[in-house]
């Protein structure tokens, strides 16, 4: 008997059915069956489900003699299952990795409930995915077994039989089956939930809900859409038939009105001569189970008050005097936008003619909080230069990262373009606004993100995958008012000066941002490692990867659970990765010993705090060999990111630690000590003295005086690589925490 019984429904998806099967059998978990229901389609679904029938023994295939529809299909199916749990997938979606075995591990933590809930996300024929909006309901705080009445807010949720787990001795002794029709999931769903005695929810994405373009039959235009009426009526009569579920009976009345109100109001679903027909069945249906007492929106009350009496013209004025003042208040807030940013236009406009205040200095970064080269670079304008004022421009939601003698300038607002256009020091690491009108007497300093090992500038104008749609003209226009370009080394000034080119002058003095890596102390690494949850004694293993340019959905490269087994309990990984295009979202609980850092501000903190680094492409790994920490590149893909992106150099040749070209190799390199092992320690050392020339806690001050002090003698010279340069030393601690550099 296996554990799981997946029904798979298929009739006219032959363009669908070969992934939705793969995502079955490519499963970590593999104690299930499979078993397709060619509803008689009349493409290739059947043979698509006798070829996989063939090659796998768990897969079976079941040909109807005549098309039947979804739910007598699915019926069909539960005639042949033998497993513990019915789980059913429409053959146009799919499930995504880990779903069986995380779905498996949930059901046993919970004690084998009657039904388990999980989420799903939207997929787009885009590429585009998006995790169901209410999420937060499938919280798994709180008991892990209830009944519907402990959490009734699960009705809100999107009801289809797809998002959950079936025991099939409880389907069974309650002798539930599918109706024909268009809603067969309806007299489903909410009979199921009713009349089980124990509900477990699961918070992960399981289920890739494919959003086609066309040809979901929900969506079309068809008298069918009347089935609603017979489901409804079958709920009831379910209701009905169990005194106990009376309760029920309000709230499933105020579903069935929401459900006819959504469907009335929606012009693609009734034909137009059958609307009518469709407000007065709607009107009987509501008559004749009419059950007060739900709680519901004031707004859904009319609607519903308005049905009950049979108002349908009423009704029809309703709907087109909101969807009118829907219409209304977006023109209205359009107006709004339109009106203030011309005023802002006019008040720059104004304010390039007036003076230019010669102690102002404007910073900021691309992602607004207090961070990087610029933070670095302001901190030290405070010291070296306090008869300058500076201001720092990011969004409210970041204010509270500056520091408090810095003024705050949010976006968009008066303040920020008075700023822009009379201060006579403009920093910043990205690209300014795209108003901003670079006068005579300003100077502005592009300070950069890091080192570059990806194409950048205009060396992606050959690279469409990666330039994703960049304007060339505006950016050219940009670097014309750059008056310095910093740099970290020989490599970044070649780099830049091609990929960049103007006649501003670069400054060749290191990367400010890397300054606090060689003046922090042990105490307040260890204090930041406290912050983070590090616990005393482990190894802290930074990951951060790059986002893909040539992939539309952002999928994880590397199975963190599975390397976090394969480390040890002594390790933690704090993980920083892009954030998905897909339906990861907030997906299931981590890993204990896995620390999600993806919102952390500052990557500077986050190196400090860890062991060692594990990245792909990032420009971090420039950066952080300043600890003299091991770092470890992970490049499962690097010929797809060469022939989309491009490198400047191959980075495998000259690496700054060891390289994995798999995860099974990677895992290897853990296991084995390789990634903090003598090799290591010299591909490290030989990074850092070709890339970190002048990182040596002294940049910063190097730009002050330069840009801001006009000072061009006497500079600190760079420190040289000796027992004079101290990286921020790691506390002293048990355990492998303790030698992890080289």
């Amino acid at each position: 008997m296996p554990r799981f019984s997946v029904i798979v429904p298929a009739f006219r998806v032959q363009a669908y059915l070969h992934a939705c099967l793969d995502s079955v059998l490519a499963q970590s978990f593999k104690d299930y069956e499979i078993i397709v229901v060619d509803d008689c389609s009349p493409d290739a679904c059947g043979p698509i489900a006798d070829e996989y029938a063939r090659r796998d023994h768990r897969v079976t295939a079941l040909h109807l003699p005549r098309n039947i529809g979804l739910g007598p299909a699915r019926n069909a199916g539960m005639g042949r299952a033998a497993g513990d749990y019915l789980i059913f997938l429409d053959g146009d979606d799919t499930l995504l990795p880990d779903a069986l075995q995380t779905i498996s591990d949930r059901i046993d933590t919970t004690g084998e409930p009657d039904v388990l809930m999980y989420d799903y996300a939207r997929t787009y024929w885009t590429g585009r995915s998006v995790r169901n909006v209410l999420a937060a309901h499938l919280d798994e705080s709180g008991p892990e077994r209830f009944r519907l009445t402990d959490r009734p807010e699960l009705l809100q949720l999107l009801m289809v039989v797809w998002n959950k787990a079936y025991r099939r001795a409880f389907v069974e002794a309650e002798g539930f089956t599918f109706p024909p029709g268009y809603y067969e999931d309806t007299p489903w769903t909410y009979p199921v939930l009713m009349a089980a005695d124990s509900i477990a929810v699961l918070d992960a994405v399981c289920v890739s809900y494919r959003q086609r373009r066309r040809g979901n039959i929900l969506s079309t235009t068809s008298e069918k859409h009347f089935d609603v009426f017979d489901q409804y009526d079958r709920v009831f009569a379910f209701i009905d038939s169990r005194p106990e579920l009376a309760l029920w009976r309000p709230v499933m009345f105020r579903r069935m009105l929401d459900h006819f109100s959504a469907l009335f109001a929606s012009r693609d679903r009734l034909p137009p001569h059958s609307r009518a027909a469709f407000f007065r069945r709607a009107t009987a249906s509501c008559r004749r189970y009419h059950a007060p007492g739900a709680p519901a929106p004031r707004r859904a009350l009319l609607r519903h008050g308005l049905m009950h009496l049979g108002a349908r013209r009423t009704y029809r004025a309703l709907s087109e005097a909101q969807r009118l003042g829907g219409r209304l208040r977006k023109g209205a807030a359009a107006l709004r936008r339109a009106v203030r940013g011309a005023a802002l236009r006019a008040h720059y406009r104004i304010q390039v003619r007036l003076p230019l205040r010669t102690r102002d200095a404007v910073f900021t970064t691309r992602g607004g909080g207090y961070a990087g080269s610029p933070a670095a670079i302001e901190a030290k304008v405070r010291e070296l230069a306090p008869g300058l004022r500076t201001a720092w421009i990011c969004r409210p939601a970041d204010a509270h990262t500056v520091p408090t003698g810095t003024r705050h300038l949010a976006p968009g607002t008066f303040a920020h373009r008075t700023a822009l256009a009379r201060s006579a020091y403009l920093v910043n690491e990205g690209p300014f606004d795209r108003g901003l009108v670079k006068r005579r007497g300003q100077i502005l300093l592009q300070t950069h993100e890091g080192t570059p090992l990806r194409t950048v500038g205009t060396d992606l104008l050959d690279r469409p995958a990666a330039a994703r749609g960049t304007d060339f003209d505006e950016l050219l226009r940009q670097v014309d008012t750059w008056d310095f370009s910093l740099s970290a080394n020989p490599h970044s000034t070649l780099v830049r000066e091609r990929a960049y080119p103007s006649a501003y002058t670069t400054l060749e003095y290191g990367s400010p941002r890397n300054d606090v890596y060689h003046r922090t102390g042990p105490a307040d690494v260890a204090r930041l490692r406290e912050t983070l949850g590090i616990p005393e004694g482990s190894t802290a293993l930074l990951y951060a990867p790059v986002s893909r340019d040539y992939r539309r959905v952002q999928r994880p490269s590397l199975d963190l659970e599975r390397l976090v087994r394969v480390l040890g309990p002594q390790f933690v990984i704090l993980a920083r990765a892009p954030r998905p295009a897909g339906p990861g979202g907030r997906g299931r609980a981590p890993h204990p010993r896995i620390i999600d850092v993806s919102a952390h501000r500052s990557v500077e903190t986050l190196a400090l705090a860890s062991d060692a680094l594990l990245t792909d492409y990032a420009s971090l790994m420039f950066d952080y060999v300043n600890l003299d920490r091991p770092v470890v590149l992970h490049l499962d893909d690097i010929e797809a990111y060469e022939a989309a992106r491009g490198t400047y150099f191959d980075i495998t040749a000259f690496p700054p630690g060891v390289v994995a070209r798999s995860q099974d190799e990677l895992f290897d390199i853990f296991a084995t000590d390789h990634w903090r092992g003598s090799r290591s320690a010299q591909l490290r050392t030989a990074f850092r003295a070709r890339f970190c020339p002048y990182d040596d806690g002294y940049a910063a001050e190097r730009v002050v005086r330069r840009v801001f002090l006009g000072e061009t003698d006497g500079l600190p010279r760079p420190v040289p690589f000796s027992a004079r340069r101290t990286p921020a030393a790691l506390p002293a601690q048990d355990g492998a925490g303790a030698a992890v550099g080289g």
